[in-house]
């Protein structure tokens, strides 16, 4: 019960903050120490695979730790301040928020549009269409309803589950779970490029963790656009994508929809649609908020039901 009151802690602060001011972010706290590790080293698969292994675990335990103190005093301070970190390694409001902006430029102002979706899509937007860039912007919502939401949330889940039946508390693993997979995704977003070998390993360990979220955001889209079919008609896609995982939920909105998807020069989602119009880009955003509703639900219940 308790773990599931923390998911509805952090549903209630998404839905009534959205995200706090980057300087207040402890996300962007561990931003800036990863930010020490990138640069050039003599051995930088070393350094990399230690500061992979390391980082994230101390993020964990420190949250851990500091849940299971606040437990030993008052039960429901660990279970608002586990909900506060749930809260923290999630996003979905200020995603939809930034890309339904994004979109409403697209036609209006298409320099906006190409700047604006620079806090989505990490791409060269100064040549891109104003149906490229709303393809970038459903592409990216999609990607990050699994990076952004549904990994925190699985790890929680499972992070509580495997606790108990450990015979450990659930909660403080819960919370330490989560931010150690938000730890994760943010070494990778930061390092994990081809040209910076010392984010290799950040990379790898990412794309493990991300293998089940990035397949439950597919059947979440699948659900929220009322297209079961449109998991498997991704699969004929996915070849072309370089991420072993982010091809899923994109291609499953590209089918969802009936658009084409496109990173020029890099791979096409549905190759005989169109790309998306300006109608068809916000409704992929609402579907969006509609699965990453399901996600808490699911969440919610999922605790509910093994507990």
């Amino acid at each position: 019960m308790l773990n599931a009151l923390a998911v509805a802690v952090a549903g209630g602060l998404e839905l009534a903050i959205g995200e706090p001011p980057t300087r207040l972010h402890p996300v962007a706290w561990f931003g800036r120490l990863v930010g020490t590790v990138d640069r050039e080293w003599d051995h930088p698969l070393a350094v990399g695979g230690l500061a992979a292994a390391l980082l994230p675990l101390g993020v964990a335990v420190v949250v851990g730790g500091s849940v299971a103190l606040a437990a030993t005093r008052e039960p429901m301070a660990a279970v608002v301040l586990a909900g506060l970190v749930l809260f923290l390694t999630t996003s979905l409001r200020s995603l939809l928020t930034t890309a339904r902006g994004v979109i409403a430029d697209s036609d209006a102002d298409l320099p906006a549009a190409r700047d604006g979706l620079l806090a989505l899509a990490g791409r060269d937007a100064s040549a891109l269409s104003a149906g490229e860039v709303r393809s970038a912007a459903v592409e990216s919502t999609s990607e990050n309803l699994a990076d952004g939401l549904v990994a925190s949330l699985a790890a929680f889940v499972v992070g509580g589950l495997v606790a108990a039946g450990a015979s450990l508390p659930p909660l403080p693993v819960a919370a330490g779970t989560a931010a150690w997979v938000k730890a994760v995704n943010t070494m990778d977003s930061m390092l994990g490029y081809r040209s910076k070998r010392v984010g290799t390993p950040a990379a790898r360990l990412d794309d493990a963790v991300m293998w089940l979220p990035a397949r439950l955001s597919a059947l979440l889209l699948a659900l929220a656009c009322g297209s079961p079919r449109s998991v498997a008609r991704a699969r004929a896609w996915l070849d072309g994508v370089p991420s072993p995982n982010s091809g899923w939920p994109m291609g499953t909105a590209a089918a969802a929809l009936d658009v084409r998807l496109e990173k020029p020069g890099v791979y096409v989602l549905n190759p005989a649609g169109g790309l998306p119009d300006m109608a068809t880009a916000q409704r992929s955003v609402t579907r969006v908020g509609v699965a990453g509703v399901l996600a808490y639900l699911l969440a919610g219940l999922g605790v509910l039901a093994w507990f």
